[in-house]
């Protein structure tokens, strides 16, 4: 069983910063890329950032300078390092990641519980 537990979200003023970490445990062989999504009310999800295993990032233009992802890979645990935070920044926050859990070289797509972050003063 493969769970990918997220941690530290929260209420934050506006410009504050927080960071997420997601770790990911359970039987598995490797974890391929990670990342974040975010889901505002009566939005759909959408992609913050990913990064690969070898450190590759793709970073959402409207995040683009004020959040930084990053990986541990002896860990298994990716990071989002949010700054500057807006009020549009506020959602839940969704840890995804590809894990190889057989011997063969495929993986399949998880997802964290979610990480509630709120930007208000």
């Amino acid at each position: 069983q493969v769970q990918l537990v997220e941690s530290g979200g929260g209420l934050v003023q506006p410009g504050g910063s927080l960071r997420l970490s997601c770790a990911a445990s359970g039987s598995f062989f490797s974890v391929a890329a990670m990342g974040w999504y975010r889901q505002a009310p009566g939005k759909q999800r959408e992609l913050v950032a990913r990064i690969t295993t070898f450190g590759s990032t793709n970073i959402a233009d409207s995040v683009q300078g004020r959040f930084t992802i990053s990986r541990d890979n002896a860990k298994n645990t990716v990071y989002l390092q949010m700054g500057s935070l807006k009020p549009e920044d506020t959602a839940v926050y969704y840890c995804n990641a590809d894990i190889q859990t057989t011997k063969i070289l495929v993986t399949t797509n998880y997802w964290g519980q979610g990480t509630q972050v709120t930007v208000s003063s």
